[in-house]
């Protein structure tokens, strides 16, 4: 069989076709929908099941129509094929244009990318998203708050609530080392198949895991924080004031857990 030539990035098809001009104005001027980021190393993906699971729960919720998991795989495959690339950055967006009856799926192709293992600042934003366990584009929000705290210093914004409940990070999930166990905070905010991953894989190589609150008048009871995305994870050295030891031999384990987890074929 005949490789493709590799396609200029980024590269987007709309339900298996190259997205036209009618397309991307879907996309621009009805942004109404749920998305889902996914990391594809050689045609494989972890925690594939976790993607299309989502993406079909957000389509019922918003929608009320399902969103076959088979046909969102097929719409990968084709964009990775004709985009000419095993190893890529995968967007898989769902809108439901105008009359239309059946959800229209957008899939984006960019080079591969994986999260920097530099430490990382927070600024703590008085932020909640509407619906946050639902992963939608066009967040003014989080990319208001996450601007606002690099031009203060910092390398990313930190969710909270009125009350000071830590929820997550602008585009990441946030979680807590106590020296025993590994803490996720327990409040409203999108379940990233990170983490999710993460949770699944981690009591089988020794690290306890939890939900509970975690306030940001806590967070000194905390030796450490990392955060988590569909990129990878990063430690995290400070929040506002507060600081945390970096751990080298923490963020091992992590990795080597998520490294664990089944890869699954586009």
């Amino acid at each position: 069989m005949t490789t493709p030539a590799a396609t200029p990035f980024p590269y987007a098809e709309f339900d298996g076709h190259p997205a036209t001009e009618d397309d991307l104005r879907t996309a621009v001027f009805f942004n109404y929908g749920h998305f889902t980021a996914l990391q594809v190393r050689d045609g494989r993906v972890r925690g594939l099941g976790l993607h299309l699971a989502r993406l079909d729960a957000a389509n019922r919720e918003l929608f009320e129509l399902p969103l076959d998991g088979g046909r969102v795989r097929g719409l990968i495959r084709h964009a990775l094929e004709s985009a000419g690339t095993a190893d890529a950055s995968v967007r898989v967006q769902a809108y439901l244009p105008p009359e239309a009856g059946r959800t229209s799926v957008m899939v984006t192709v960019r080079g591969p990318v994986r999260m920097t293992p530099e430490p990382r600042s927070l600024m703590s934003v008085p932020f909640a998203r509407t619906a946050p366990h639902l992963k939608r584009p066009g967040e003014f929000g989080q990319t208001y708050y996450a601007h606002l705290a690099r031009r203060s210093g910092f390398d990313d914004a930190l969710l909270a609530l009125p009350d000071g409940s830590v929820t997550e990070g602008a585009i990441t999930n946030i979680g807590f080392w106590d020296g025993t166990s590994v803490i996720w905070p327990q409040a409203p905010a999108l379940s990233g198949t990170t983490m999710a991953l993460l949770e699944q894989e981690l009591p089988g190589a020794g690290v306890p895991t939890l939900r509970r609150p975690v306030t940001l008048d806590g967070l000194g009871a905390f030796r450490s924080a990392f955060v988590t995305n569909s990129q990878g994870m990063a430690p995290v050295a400070r929040i506002d004031t507060t600081a945390f030891t970096v751990d080298g031999e923490l963020m091992r384990r992590l990795e080597a857990a998520y490294e664990a987890a089944p890869q699954d074929a586009v």
